[in-house]
């Protein structure tokens, strides 16, 4: 269509209306920078509670985040806000953490586990890594020093990009380091590790961020390696009161640029009508209740595959159901929220649990293709997990504690098939309430408190079944598709349809990827791409109010009476 007459002198165009869904913190960031920059915008979330995956629940007086619980990349938080006219210090109290988290490696012939912290001060952290492996300090030392390096090269070159235009990414900066980079994706972040290190556990250390991308150390390119500067070098932030602090924030950003938000509200479709040539045009959601929410823009933050697949008819979906055949989903979680009576130092607010046959572990979560055909999967045992003990910061004299007095929760994520039988009757829950059972037991043996199962007062356990069921998660995963060199960067499902105008994507089924601060990019990019812009920088901060009139597409903006929506 062509752009719209301006309006007459002193009159106001009604502002461009999309409808958004998901309640995630992609949906959230989405709805609130579309509603600063000018747009009439419409959240639709299926639940009663907004969050997606960074949900939190309340049970017999414990608190649990039941999503993210790790807070990383800072810069990316500060400059969300940034955009809008808002500062993280605001809204978050941030304490850092120190141990940032405590390793548990499994216990050998003796029975003891050998430990490992990482502390916020430097010299500390070479003299443990020396204790390990004589020389390790400096060598992991020049490891985080490339990490730094690549992460820069990322923040300001690739992250901040919708690939719209991949030459825009090529800076001389990036021109100069392509032989390095070539190699980084030539090599696992495994081989990387054990560049680097020779003792198995300190390898470990250097490659357990894989799991962050719902992937393994031996299938993740040696690229994000960048990640060991998130620990090694910036350390670990909490916000007191939890994570879902941080959603909270988000929300008011929203509500408060003038997004209207919707619970309660099930999309059962993305309603697309014929337009030019043999591409489609957004028309609006349709709702389950059958009411047909209209919009000009329709940005869905669900589960990738749920909307190409279930949201889309197959003739407007750029990734319908055959497309998905050769894709991997990566990690799902069993999570174990329990709540404990009596104190828990054995614990450190993160605590992680590593087994000696690592590649067996993976290889049972992930399998041998890239696939991870469920055929091939098993539940391991035992199983390098996570431990979070927010009650460790949020304690009782805490202005939110997370436990009652004389009690701790403990969260426990143990990386899981993505099978969506898994807990999905009531049989396989009941074998995932026993392999809960067997999980708590490993955790206090190598921790030393050998009677944690029975302190348990009260807990829940939810398999993959539950993301599949409650998040419309392809087969049950836990983050989003994994990462892998095929399904990165400018080889990941773009953030705007190929068929449809109009309809854009956001979450961690789209560019740059999984996780809380990749979500936050990706609602960027959904702005970068109605405003026009290609290049790989980030938008300046704050945003003015109404920049999306700036818009180089005025066709996709056309004043209109109807919203944008956000789903999910």
């Amino acid at each position: 269509p062509r752009p719209p007459p301006p309006p007459a002198a002193g009159a106001r165009a009604s502002a461009p209306r999309g409808v958004g869904g998901g309640g995630g913190i992609a949906g959230r960031a989405t709805a609130a920078l579309l509603a600063r920059g000018g747009a009439r915008v419409t959240l639709l979330e299926r639940h009663d509670e907004v969050g997606g995956r960074a949900g939190t629940l309340e049970v017999d007086g414990f608190r649990f985040d039941t999503g993210p619980s790790w807070y990383f990349m800072p810069e990316v938080f500060e400059h969300f806000f940034g955009l809008l006219g808002a500062r993280v210090e605001d809204h978050l109290d941030l304490v850092p953490l120190d141990p940032a988290y405590r390793v548990f490696f499994e216990p050998g012939a003796d029975g003891a586990a050998s430990t490992f912290e990482l502390s916020g001060n430097a010299g500390v952290n070479r003299s443990r890594l020396d204790a390990i492996e004589p020389g390790a300090g400096g060598r992991v030392a020049a490891y985080a020093e490339d990490a730094s390096e690549a992460y820069g090269l990322a923040l300001d070159h690739f992250l901040y990009t919708t690939f719209e235009r991949p030459d825009r990414a090529l800076s001389p900066a990036v021109l100069r380091r392509l032989p390095r980079l070539a190699g980084l994706l030539r090599e696992s972040l495994a081989d990387r590790a054990a560049r680097a290190v020779d003792d198995p556990r300190l390898q470990q250390l250097l490659g357990y961020h894989a799991v962050f991308l719902g992937s393994s150390p031996y299938r993740a390119p040696a690229l994000y390696s960048l990640m060991s500067h998130l620990d090694l070098v910036d350390g670990v932030q909490y916000p007191r009161g939890g994570m879902y602090t941080l959603i909270e924030a988000v929300e008011r950003l929203a509500r408060d640029a003038g997004a209207e938000v919707r619970t309660g509200a099930d999309v059962a479709g993305i309603e697309v009508v014929p337009g030019a040539g043999r591409r489609g045009r957004v028309a609006g959601v349709r709702l389950a209740s059958g009411e047909l929410v209209e919009a000009d823009v329709v940005v869905s933050a669900a589960d990738r595959h749920h909307t190409e697949t279930a949201l889309l008819e197959p003739r407007w979906a750029d990734l319908p159901a055959a497309a998905w055949e050769d894709k991997g989903p990566g990690i799902s979680a069993l999570l174990v929220l329990a709540g404990v009576r009596g104190e828990l130092p054995e614990l450190a607010h993160h605590s992680l649990f590593f087994t000696k046959d690592w590649p067996a572990n993976f290889d049972a979560v992930l399998g041998p293709d890239r696939r991870s055909d469920p055929r091939g999967l098993r539940v391991p045992e035992p199983a390098s997990l996570y431990v979070s003990r927010t009650s460790a910061t949020d304690g009782p004299t805490s202005a939110a504690p997370a436990a009652p007095p004389g009690h701790e929760n403990l969260f426990l994520l143990v990386p899981f098939p993505a099978d969506p039988t898994l807990g999905g009757d009531e049989p396989s829950q009941r074998t995932l309430e026993g392999l809960a059972d067997r999980y708590l037991a490993q955790v206090g043996r190598w921790a030393g408190v050998e009677d944690l199962p029975g302190r348990v007062v009260t807990r829940r356990v939810l398999g993959p079944a539950h993301f599949a069921t409650e998040l419309s998660a392809w087969r049950g995963g836990a983050l989003g598709m994994e990462h892998t060199l095929r399904q990165s960067a400018l080889w990941r499902p773009g953030n705007a349809s190929r068929r449809v105008d109009g309809l854009y994507h956001a979450g961690g089924g789209t560019i740059p990827g999984v996780g809380l601060p990749m979500c936050l990019i990706s609602a960027e990019l959904v702005a970068k791409r109605l405003l026009g812009e290609t290049s790989a920088r980030p938008l300046p901060e704050p945003l003015r109010e109404g920049f999306l009139a700036a818009s180089r597409r005025p066709e996709r903006l056309r004043p209109a009476d109807r919203p944008v929506a956000v789903r999910r």
